[in-house]
């Protein structure tokens, strides 16, 4: 799927290949009655540290914090305007990073997903100014199209840097592991081209000292995927997660297979991902397209997204 066609694929082929590739894993697991992670190589740990997404305020920490997690993300400390990121804010999100830091205390990791909507020198400013808050990694702190401008950036700050939810393949993720431009990879199983892919980009990292720490942003199917490649890969510290709390979403999932303690998951102990949907709940919820907004400048020019 991904060498047969003249242009190599993009974000709605390799979310494709993806799909398929992971519905093929799930097969022949349940088929041979054995998780996947067994497949690939067996577990390289025993369970996997989580972090949850939350909105920002220090009361959302604290939340994540009883709930026994040890690390959090948000990307509610750099609110914006129309979709763009000012010089105001920029202060505005130091400040509510400190407020969280107070909330959390020292020894919670704090990670921050910035959605490339900082400028460059807006990306300096805040990653300077947070340094001695001591964020877990900041997320997408530039754009995709220049290398040189991530390779600027982390010339200007210490904080530990993330990117990779949309790049795809190991190709997407070659350079940016070998100029060392990051401190953690985060591919998407549902997009980057599936379990095997996201192994193999698991492999790279290691072999760069680089860790992987998966984009993860859907459902119990995406964490389930997701988990099979961090038990078998040795560069993989820790998993994002985003629990949905709709009751039917549950029952979608049949009381669902994930199991979290203490912000660490268990690894899966089902055949294939180990998880079923049904599909009569599923009919009863169905997709509803969703458009991101077009961000503008003050003076109605276009502005990344």
């Amino acid at each position: 799927m991904f060498r047969y066609p003249r242009w190599r694929g993009g974000p709605i082929l390799n979310s494709a290949i993806s799909a398929v590739e992971i519905a093929l894993w799930d097969i022949l697991g349940k088929a041979l009655g054995v998780p996947i992670y067994k497949l690939l190589g067996g577990a390289a740990r025993k369970r996997v540290r989580m972090y949850v997404d939350v909105d920002g305020t220090p009361a959302s920490f604290l939340r994540a914090r009883q709930q026994g997690f040890t690390a959090a993300k948000t990307s509610g400390f750099l609110t914006a305007e129309g979709g763009v990121v000012k010089g105001s804010i920029v202060r505005e999100g130091v400040r509510r990073f400190e407020a969280a830091r107070r909330a959390v205390g020292e020894d919670f990791d704090i990670a921050i997903d910035v959605h490339g909507r900082l400028t460059p020198p807006q990306a300096v400013d805040f990653c300077s100014r947070i340094e001695g808050l001591r964020p877990f990694f900041v997320e997408e702190a530039t754009q995709l199209e220049d290398l040189d401008e991530l390779a600027h950036l982390r010339g200007k700050t210490r904080v530990p840097l993330a990117t990779g939810e949309r790049l795809f393949t190991k190709y997407g993720f070659g350079e940016l592991c070998q100029r060392h431009l990051v401190d953690f990879v985060q591919p998407d199983v549902c997009h980057a081209g599936g379990i095997l892919e996201c192994k193999k980009i698991g492999a790279l990292a290691e072999l760069h000292r680089i860790e992987l720490a998966p984009h993860n942003p859907q459902s119990e199917v995406s964490t389930l995927a997701s988990l099979h490649v961090d038990a078998t890969t040795p560069a993989a510290t820790i998993q994002e997660y985003a629990p949905r709390g709709e009751g039917w979403v549950a029952e979608l999932f049949q009381g669902g297979a994930l199991k979290v303690k203490n912000g660490y998951a268990e690894l899966p102990d089902r055949p294939g991902l180990g998880v079923d949907l049904d599909e009569k709940v599923a009919e009863k919820h169905p997709y509803k397209p969703v458009t991101r907004a077009q961000n503008t400048f003050g003076d109605g020019a276009p502005a990344d997204n």
